[in-house]
């Protein structure tokens, strides 16, 4: 299923959630300049690797971001157009109404939060991958989990392919997320003890922080919008 839009009007611009989109495609951008070669380099120097964060170093090539910062960096880097497309397309139809609901500022700590459980999370499971991890899509899982939490029964128009053709329907939020995390969830499990090119526990470790999260961030706007909202 991929989602298009959702039915949850917002109050306010999304300053936020916007200023991410921009940075994340302003950086893309900056890697279609790049040969295979210097693109390859760039995603080590940016890139979260678990090596260089369990053992507090830096590996070659060492000389843009120092070890400590990748997992901030590494939320901006995207390995392809899909991945910045779904990226992008995910955070603007459910970052917007988490932001409008937190409150800006407030939102862009809990996105990073979660970006950052999601990369230890992922670290966790190889401690010794001298892979790198990038892109947003942890941090991203983090708005997925607070949107399931306060807005459970909205309604989301997604695209979903039945053979050659695509059939668009409306499809609670619950449902959709729901799925969208017991997929990670299987194929974060398939992928135990086999290199994968997709960070399944950081989508999951994001999730479930942003689950949690959302009541330390949002509060009783939470709690209200779980009562008041009739979708």
């Amino acid at each position: 299923m991929i989602p298009l839009y959702d039915n949850v009007p917002t109050r306010r611009f999304p300053v936020v959630t916007v200023g991410l989109i921009v940075v994340n495609v302003l950086v893309f951008v900056y890697e279609l300049t790049l040969s295979s070669g210097s693109l390859n380099t760039f995603f080590f120097r940016a890139g979260a690797i678990p090596y260089e964060l369990t053992n507090r170093v830096d590996i070659m090539p060492a000389d843009l971001v120092p070890w400590f910062l990748t997992p901030i960096t590494a939320m901006f880097v995207h390995g392809g157009w899909l991945h910045i497309i779904f990226n992008m397309l995910f955070l603007w139809i459910f970052g917007n109404n988490v932001e409008d609901t937190m409150g800006r500022f407030r939102f862009i700590i809990f996105y990073l939060v979660c970006g950052l459980i999601a990369t230890a999370t992922q670290v966790a499971i190889d401690v010794s991958s001298t892979v790198p991890t990038i892109g947003a899509s942890g941090a991203i899982a983090g708005v997925l989990g607070a949107y399931i939490v306060l807005f459970p029964r909205a309604r989301v128009l997604s695209a979903i392919p039945i053979f050659i053709f695509i059939q668009l329907i409306y499809v609670p939020a619950w449902v959709l997320l729901g799925v969208w995390f017991a997929l990670q969830a299987a194929q974060g499990l398939l992928s135990m003890g086999g290199q994968s090119e997709v960070a399944f526990f950081a989508h999951i470790g994001g999730f479930v922080a942003g689950l949690v999260l959302v009541w330390v961030f949002a509060g009783r706007r939470a709690r209200d919008k779980r009562v008041t909202l009739t979708y």
